[in-house]
């Protein structure tokens, strides 16, 4: 009975001199708290995952536009305004009482071939410099 007795008083002391710690969280991040010096450590871990690759001033149109010719650019301007004029007029003509004469018309790096069809009516756009093709049927109403 004393061995037990002198076990329990023994814990009893140990028990005296513990104590229970509170959790404390602190952030790593110096952006929301953390130590300072924790940045160099972020920064070259985010840095080694990083995969992501900025494109090259060629693909950026940004870049290509305000490096282009001045003249090319007020070429490009006018040539798209030509273009939006005339499909202002063809829309105009084909639903108004003047009916848009079929031919074939060369504005700038473009020709425009309008024709009749079935449906209504064809417009053919080719870019000259690209090659590319687009066309276009406005039905008849």
């Amino acid at each position: 009975m004393r061995k037990i007795f002198l076990i329990l008083f023994g814990v009893f002391l140990v028990a005296l001199h513990l104590k229970a710690q509170d959790f404390v969280y602190t952030p790593k991040n110096p952006a929301f708290g953390g130590s300072p010096y924790n940045y160099s450590w972020l920064l070259s871990s985010a840095q080694a995952q990083d995969t992501y690759e900025a494109p090259t001033d060629e693909g950026n149109a940004y870049s290509s536009y305000y490096s282009s010719d001045p003249v090319d650019n007020f070429t490009e301007s006018l040539n798209r305004q030509i273009l939006s004029q005339l499909s202002r007029q063809i829309v105009s003509k084909q639903f108004g009482e003047d009916a848009l004469e079929s031919g074939t018309y060369v504005l700038g790096d473009y020709q425009i071939e309008i024709g009749d069809g079935g449906a209504g009516l064809n417009i053919s756009i080719i870019d000259n410099s690209t090659g590319a093709t687009t066309s276009v049927e406005v039905p008849y109403f």
